[in-house]
């Protein structure tokens, strides 16, 4: 639960190991090979077991790529990490590029003319395999499928796989038994005319069996893939150690469990037989299995997603409660930063680390939802920062702190931003945050239609930055789990186009920002959920709109009065009212006292 402020990689993985990694090249007569940041199961956030990108580069985030050829290597970031992978790999050593536009598929193209170029297909949707594949053939190049990752045999002393034991996510909170779960997918897979289908993302697993684990940082999820058939049986491919004797009770007599190395013979057997896969979830070497089985292979989103996403009345309730219990621990350290924090003498770790401790002092917090990201000053423009012992800045006066954070509770996963200023704020930066302000109001407030999806609603966080030339780079909302990842889909709130309608369930963050390279950063975060459509006085179609689930302050010192509106005015009071009649009865009297004012009216 403690969060590791040693922060392993940087420039000198890279240098340790990147002559190892072309040493098993040159052995397999390859010149080169692709190192995906994802692992087997397709997850953000990986066991340490499967930090193969990290070992190759020294980059710790949590989406990139890079391709290291015999003369030359590239590393591939998208718009969040263009300050933090200058700071961790070895520019001599790997060329910086972005995954966007093009990315590993348009480098592959310029500069693997003649080349035979390795890949781990289990790391390789086959999808984004296919783009490769076409770029290293036309540029006359070969792609290469490879039984063992060449890095798995240059890894020296390579952690061991986890072995968390699985445990079970009561009904009361999960709000359906796992039994009705399998029969609603059971009439997806008939209703698609396949006989099973394909399981390989953890969070689908934990929520259709009404399990959580604890291979993956930061999230209850278990390593693990399962095959749900047409008549609602299952067969779980997992490590047999991790399943306790209470856990095949709870699985009951329609839920097998097998060694993890017996699916690919059991998908062996899907012969002349229909099965719903992923294409952009499950791996390359899935496909290839199934296709030399002869399986009818049907291309289809995980089955699970879209009811995962849909929050139930209990997922709702839960979310409800821990984000009110997250809510105290967070004003708690709100007040601790605007009373003891106020005078330099804090850095990033240990207010990292006083946050950490008033979410545990709940007594029901099991882990971070992931690493804080807490940066002072100029740190705080890099938008997921991690701070290190290495890194890490003073709260200096005159500056700002952004603070981004979760918890995982049994009931809930919370999620929150706030930006702090430490001494006197200068007058860009009340502009600036009230600016950020505006957008995350505009999509609080947002009332549509149904069939919206979060593509549409984006440049309504963005408009009041655009009217001032500025803009951020990320998106604004991402999917949330019920005590499962804190970054979910199919939904989410972005620039990036997307099919996925909003539905009523959908929890998603709003969290727009701005930041100032060398200078600070400023987000603010809120999770929220989609509500039932409603009609509206005088309209003509009934619409949805969002509940915010997130009850802390927004410091009012950063606010410009004057650039909001009398609505926008009225939602931030109604906001800090709620927070107040919620949060206040939870924390202790002085708190308290702090809090009204805090939540004054402006």
């Amino acid at each position: 639960m403690i969060q590791n402020f040693d922060v392993q990689g940087g420039p000198a993985y890279g240098q340790k190991n990147l002559p190892k990694l072309r040493a098993v090249l040159s052995a397999l007569k390859l010149d080169g090979f692709i190192i995906p940041h994802e692992d087997e199961y397709n997850n953000e956030y990986l066991p340490d077991f499967n930090e193969r990108l990290m070992w190759a580069t020294g980059f710790t985030g949590s989406a990139g790529a890079a391709v290291v050829l015999q003369d030359k290597a590239a590393m591939f970031v998208d718009g969040r990490y263009t300050l933090q992978v200058r700071a961790q790999v070895d520019g001599d050593l790997f060329a910086y590029k972005r995954l966007e536009g093009g990315g590993v598929a348009t480098w592959l193209a310029e500069n693997s003319a003649g080349l035979n170029i390795g890949y781990d297909p289990k790391l390789h949707s086959p999808d984004a395999l296919a783009r490769l594949g076409k770029a290293v053939k036309g540029a006359g190049g070969t792609l290469t499928a490879l039984d063992i990752n060449p890095i798995d045999t240059a890894w020296n002393n390579r952690p061991s796989a986890p072995k968390a034991p699985l445990t079970i996510q009561p009904t009361d909170l999960a709000g359906r038994d796992h039994a009705d779960k399998r029969q609603q997918i059971a009439q997806i897979i008939t209703g698609r005319g396949a006989d099973a289908a394909l399981i390989t993302a953890p969070a689908s697993i934990a929520w259709l069996l009404n399990i959580r684990g604890g291979d993956v940082m930061c999230s209850p999820l278990p390593l693990a893939s399962l095959i749900i058939n047409k008549d609602a049986s299952a067969e779980l491919f997992i490590d047999p150690d991790k399943v306790t004797d209470e856990v095949r009770e709870h699985f009951g007599n329609q839920v097998s469990v097998s060694a993890e190395g017996r699916l690919p013979d059991y998908l062996g057997s899907f012969a002349g037989k229909s099965i719903l896969v992923d294409p952009a979830g499950s791996s390359s070497f899935m496909f290839d299995t199934l296709n030399k089985a002869g399986a009818n292979i049907i291309k289809t989103m995980d089955p699970i997603a879209l009811p995962k996403a849909r929050k139930n009345s209990a997922e709702i309730a839960g979310a409800t409660a821990a984000h009110i219990r997250d809510g105290a621990a967070v004003t708690n350290f709100l007040y601790w930063l605007a009373t003891e924090a106020q005078d330099g003498s804090q850095d990033e770790i240990s207010a990292a680390q006083k946050l950490e401790s008033f979410r545990a002092d709940t007594g029901l917090l099991k882990d971070l939802s992931f690493e804080s990201i807490s940066g002072a000053g100029s740190n705080g423009a890099i938008v997921h920062y991690r701070v290190s012992t290495a890194t890490t800045k003073k709260l200096e006066p005159g500056s700002l702190y952004l603070i981004d954070s979760g918890g995982q509770y049994i009931d809930g996963t919370t999620d929150i931003t706030r930006t702090i200023p430490i001494g006197k704020p200068s007058r860009e930066m009340r502009k600036s945050f009230t600016l950020v302000l505006k957008g995350h109001i505009a999509l609080s407030m947002v009332r549509f239609p149904v069939g919206t999806t979060g593509h549409a609603l984006d440049a309504l966080a963005r408009m009041s930055l655009w009217a001032h030339g500025l803009d951020y780079d990320h998106g604004t909302g991402h999917g949330v789990g019920a005590y499962l990842g804190v970054h979910e889909g199919p939904q989410r709130i972005a620039k990036t186009p997307s099919s996925v309608a909003l539905e009523p369930g959908m929890i998603v963050s709003n969290e727009p920002g701005y930041y100032k390279e060398g200078a600070y950063g400023i987000r603010i975060e809120n999770l929220q959920y989609v509500t039932e459509a409603s009609p509206i006085k005088g309209g003509e179609r009934d619409m949805m709109g969002f509940h915010t689930l997130t009850l802390a302050p927004i410091d009012r010192a950063l606010i410009d009065k004057d650039k909001l509106s009398p609505t926008e005015i009225t939602w931030l009071n109604d906001y800090h009212k709620r927070v107040l009649k919620e949060i206040g009865p939870l924390v202790d009297h002085k708190v308290t006292i702090w809090l009204i004012k805090a939540c004054a009216e402006i």
